[in-house]
C-alpha cells in the first residue's frame, strides 16, 4: 500500500483530533504507529488511553516547559534541539521497525517559531518512505508541506467558546 501524506492546517480546533482519530483507526487495524508532538508535554486526555497501544510510540515535550512567547533564549535552544533529537528517533525508528503512520502532531508552529529546522523536516517529508502515511498539524504549514500534502484540511474557526471567555476544558480540548 502507498503512504500518503495528510496535512490538517488552519485556525480551527480539530486538527489534533482529527490526527488522533487517524491514529486510532489504524492501531485498530494493526498498525505501527509513532506520534511526535512537537511543542506539547502537558497532560492531555488522549494519553491516558494511547499510553498502553503496544504498537504505539509517544514522543512528547518537556511538560515544564513553557509557551513558546514566554521561553527564553536558553529554553528555545532546548527544545529546537529536542525537537531535532526526536524526529531522528523517528527517523531511526521507521528504518528499524515496520512503522505504517507517523503523526508530526505540530510541526507546522515548530517550524514557524524556529524550534526545528526547516531543511531537516523537509527533507524528512519529501523523503519518507513510500508505504508510510505521514500525518502533519498545525497553524501556517510551509509551502512545501502544502506542496508535498496528497491530503490537504483547513480548519476554520468561525466560532470558538474563547470569545465567551470559556477556557480550555479537561476531556474536551484536552
Amino acid at each position: 500500500m502507498q503512504g500518503l501524506i495528510h496535512l490538517y492546517s488552519g485556525d480551527g480546533k480539530g486538527k489534533t483530533t482529527a490526527a488522533i482519530g487517524l491514529l486510532i483507526r489504524a492501531l485498530g487495524r494493526g498498525k505501527r504507529c509513532i506520534l511526535l508532538q512537537f511543542l506539547k508535554g502537558t497532560d492531555t486526555g488522549e494519553l491516558h488511553i494511547l499510553s498502553d497501544q503496544p504498537d504505539l510510540t509517544i514522543l512528547r515535550g518537556d511538560p515544564s516547559m513553557p509557551f513558546t512567547f514566554q521561553m527564553t533564549a536558553e529554553q528555545k535552544k532546548q527544545t529546537k534541539a529536542l525537537h531535532e533529537n526526536q524526529l531522528k528517533e523517528v527517523q531511526r525508528l521507521i528504518q528499524e521497525e515496520a512503522v505504517d503512520l507517523v503523526i508530526l502532531d505540530e510541526v507546522c508552529a515548530a517550524c514557524s517559531t524556529g524550534l526545528l529546522d526547516l531543511s531537516l523536516i523537509e527533507q524528512f517529508i519529501r523523503e519518507k518512505p513510500e508505504h508510510l502515511e505521514l500525518v502533519l498539524t498545525g497553524r501556517n504549514p510551509q509551502p512545501f508541506m502544502v506542496e508535498c500534502a496528497d491530503y490537504h484540511t483547513e480548519m476554520r474557526a468561525l466560532r470558538h467558546p474563547y470569545e465567551q471567555g470559556i477556557t480550555a476544558r479537561e476531556g474536551i480540548e484536552y
